[in-house]
């Protein structure tokens, strides 16, 4: 081979001239200067995944707690907790929220107000019931009623979600 016969491709050409910056004179690019599309209220939180819970009478509920003398509230706490993973795709579920119950059962009632209300926040509307509402379960056990009164706001509030979403 000669070395006037090159085996390789010539270069590619240098890079391109830098395209100048907009300077305001002429329109802007197709895309720019347009404020971005603002989703409507109802797209901006996550849609439902799974299946709807299941009411739940409040009195009910309350008698098997004595009933049992309080281990129905396990049961409660689980499928509570275990019907709202599988409708929003996001919490405790069921089996974790069952062992918190064993070992921290006072942390429970905070965990289940603030998945409610979490509920009702991903579906664009004004929660009833936050973390807060469980102020009343404790330090509200010094007052005997305000266990009464958590329990109460709380599940009413599972409730109205539920059937605003077709349970009965």
């Amino acid at each position: 081979m000669s070395s006037s016969e090159n085996p390789y491709p010539p270069p590619a050409p240098g890079p391109a001239a830098p395209v100048p910056p907009w300077t305001g004179d002429a329109p802007p690019p197709p895309g720019y200067g347009a404020p971005m599309p603002v989703p409507p209220a109802g797209d901006r939180y996550a849609r439902p995944l799974g299946p709807v819970g299941q009411i739940r009478s409040t009195g009910l509920t309350m008698l098997l707690f004595f009933v049992t003398l309080g281990i129905w509230s396990l049961v409660y706490y689980y499928q509570t907790h275990d019907e709202m993973k599988r409708h929003s795709g996001e919490g405790l579920g069921g089996p974790i929220a069952l062992v918190i119950a064993i070992l921290f059962g006072i942390v429970n009632p905070y965990l289940l107000s603030a998945e409610v209300g979490q509920l009702y926040e991903r579906s664009g509307r004004t929660p009833p019931v936050t973390v807060l509402t469980a102020l009343w379960f404790f330090p509200g056990m010094l007052i005997i009623v305000g266990p009464f009164i958590w329990f109460v706001r709380t599940n009413r509030a599972l409730n109205e979600y539920w059937a605003g979403l077709g349970a009965r």
